[in-house]
């Protein structure tokens, strides 16, 4: 029952049912792992980011044990005022060395690392040139600095230089771009991003969420994937993916790190990542240095599973990271999909355009940002981990085939 007052939502979240954009959370009753149970079923997990099994290593469970019976849990208050930690000097400099930066700074996670980098290095009268296909954080984090925004075609270098060419009134300028793209697999030509930056005088800017642990030496992320440290003035980063944990990243020049102290909002106004957090985010470093036993895992099932796959007869895109989009054409087809694929025991969920949105639902999409793949290019999204066995991929294989020639998506 509503009131006056809230009966808008009402209307608008029934139309977001009919059109079929409401959004149905499923409950995950277990630990994150790759079979977790859903709903109080065991099912393989090809929906997290947790990319090196992480999320419930025994490892960082005991560091977050220790450092909660040493320093507590919370830290009581924001980093300016009295929340900075011994842990949270530590994991900076730690991950300083990790990644090769001069310095980082690291907030509650990737989507506030990304409010709080931009609009403190940009604002009015600047100009922002952005990927087309960038995360919903790193549009926000646009649009909360109020400059000028020019987007350019997804990956396409040629059309920056001409956006650049074509922006003539500016202050400052930041060219801005995901380094690995969440639904596609595919990753930033960095290189030449950074030439181009270079030659114009632009600060350049790569969030390498589902980079860290997935792509360079022993997962130190794309800037270490193609040799550009020091070349990059600002890379973001989360602890929420391949880490298992939460927290984000912002590594790079010592002046730029310095500056965001002073005023990047969500690391002056909110508290700092808890004590267990921290710790663990430490143990995981711990674990990244020691080994690429992890990181090495994670790139053979992907390929195992992409080879499999593509031999099936399914259309698996270009990726060139573990993330593999199984492309299925229009959105009821995938909703359809994953449906199958949860009663065969995996869960991999559908993303696409809605195959008809109007009124209140169309307005409420466009708003969010949703969809976040174009029309006719809806998928499943199968994210493989390092904590997938042998077995549980022939099982998922097993599943997807059956679902693919029930509904006619593969031949036979």
């Amino acid at each position: 029952m509503t009131d006056d007052k809230t009966a808008f939502l009402d209307a608008q979240l029934n139309d977001l049912r009919e059109q079929g954009l409401f959004n149905h959370i499923r409950t995950i009753e277990s630990p994150m792992d790759g079979r977790i149970v859903v709903d109080g079923r065991e099912v393989l997990n090809f929906c997290a980011n947790n990319y090196l099994g992480l999320a419930n290593h025994p490892r960082l469970k005991e560091a977050a044990k220790r450092a909660i019976d040493q320093y507590g849990i919370g830290p009581g208050a924001v980093r300016t005022i009295a929340g900075t930690m011994s842990l949270h000097v530590q994991l900076e400099q730690r991950l300083a060395a990790f990644k090769g930066a001069e310095a980082v700074i690291t907030t509650q996670s990737g989507f506030t690392a990304n409010l709080a980098t931009i609009p403190s290095l940009v604002g009015k009268g600047d100009v922002i040139f952005s990927d087309a296909l960038n995360h919903a954080s790193i549009i926000d984090g646009c649009r909360l600095s109020r400059a000028t925004i020019v987007g350019y075609a997804h990956n396409d270098m040629d059309d920056l230089r001409r956006k650049i060419a074509e922006t003539t009134e500016y202050g400052r300028r930041l060219i801005v771009s995901d380094g690995v793209f969440s639904m596609d697999g595919d990753i930033a030509p960095l290189p030449e991003l950074v030439e181009i930056a270079q030659a114009n005088n632009i600060l350049s800017m790569v969030d390498d969420a589902h980079g860290e642990g997935v792509l360079g030496r022993g997962g130190r992320g794309i800037v270490d994937h193609f040799g550009l440290h020091g070349q990059v003035d600002i890379e973001v980063g989360t602890m929420s993916k391949a880490f298992g944990v939460m927290g984000g990243i912002v590594a790079g020049k010592q002046v730029i790190i310095d500056w965001l102290r002073q005023r990047a909002r969500p690391f002056l106004f909110s508290s700092a990542m808890s004590v267990p957090d921290v710790a663990a985010c430490l143990e995981a470093v711990d674990l990244l240095e020691e080994s690429e036993e992890l990181v090495q895992r994670l790139w053979a099932n992907a390929d195992l599973m992409k080879r499999e796959l593509s031999a099936l007869g399914f259309d698996i895109g270009h990726s060139e990271t573990p993330i593999i989009p199984l492309m299925l054409g229009e959105a009821a087809l995938a909703q359809q999909f994953s449906r199958a694929l949860f009663e065969q025991g995996v869960f991999a969920m559908a993303i696409g355009f809605p195959t008809v949105a109007k009124g209140a639902a169309r307005v409420f999409a466009m708003a969010i940002g949703f969809p976040t793949v174009a029309k006719g290019a809806a998928r499943i999204r199968v994210m493989n981990t390092a904590a997938h066995t042998q077995t549980d991929l022939e099982q998922a294989l097993a599943a997807f085939e059956q679902v693919g020639r029930s509904l006619g998506v593969i031949g036979g």
